[in-house]
């Protein structure tokens, strides 16, 4: 959504969103969004609702732009804001391909969709660049938090196998209206499970 400063003149969105916007006849409503909703930076409010969240969807694209998007789940807080600026979260064991992790490793760009189904049906966009960071070298890390060094020991099945750290670039939010509302249930997590069955990873093989 972001695009450098033309000049003296800072126009919102990327150019070929204002081409879209043209076209479809929306580009009131549009400025009327970037200057209401998009922020630079996460507020109170963003943080608390990240901390609460389990899941996020995120997508990343590779070197050439071929994208990706994929999944991530957790305890909530598994995301942790580091700061109105910086959001980390782990990798935890999964089919080995590591396909977020090599794009990221390509190309920082990033995009996380946290969605809320059970109580406001509100998402939050967070777009940023990202990088992968081994356990070993956290505390390293600039305004990482105790919180995420002791994740960061786990053992089993939620011992991470890297982190991803993001600078947050963008924040906006996904409106209710069309979010489903969902009922929790109680499910068994198989953490860092190889099972095929107890991770149902034969569900799409004919």
């Amino acid at each position: 959504m972001s695009e450098p400063l033309m000049g003296e003149l800072h126009v919102p969105g990327t150019s070929g969103e204002r081409i879209a916007q043209s076209r479809f006849g929306s580009t009131q409503r549009a400025l009327s969004f970037y200057r209401h909703q998009v922020l630079s930076e996460l507020n109170d409010v963003m943080k608390k609702f990240i901390q609460e969240q389990e899941c996020v969807f995120i997508a990343t694209a590779n070197a050439h732009g071929a994208a990706d998007s994929s999944f991530r789940a957790g305890p909530s807080g598994f995301v942790h804001v580091l700061s109105s600026k910086q959001l980390a979260y782990p990798e935890y064991r999964g089919n080995g391909v590591m396909a977020s992790v090599g794009n990221i490793l390509e190309n920082p760009q990033i995009g996380l969709m946290f969605i809320d189904f059970f109580k406001s049906t509100v998402g939050l966009h967070v777009n940023g660049a990202a990088k992968v960071i081994e356990n070993g070298c956290l505390s390293e890390e600039p305004g990482v938090t105790e919180a995420l060094l002791q994740d960061a020991l786990l053992k089993g099945g939620r011992h991470p196998e890297c982190w991803i750290i993001i600078d947050v670039k963008e924040a906006y939010i996904h409106c209710s209206k069309h979010i489903p509302l969902l009922e929790k249930k109680n499910k068994q997590v198989h953490w860092g499970t190889d099972d095929e069955h107890a991770k149902h990873g034969t569900f799409f093989q004919s």
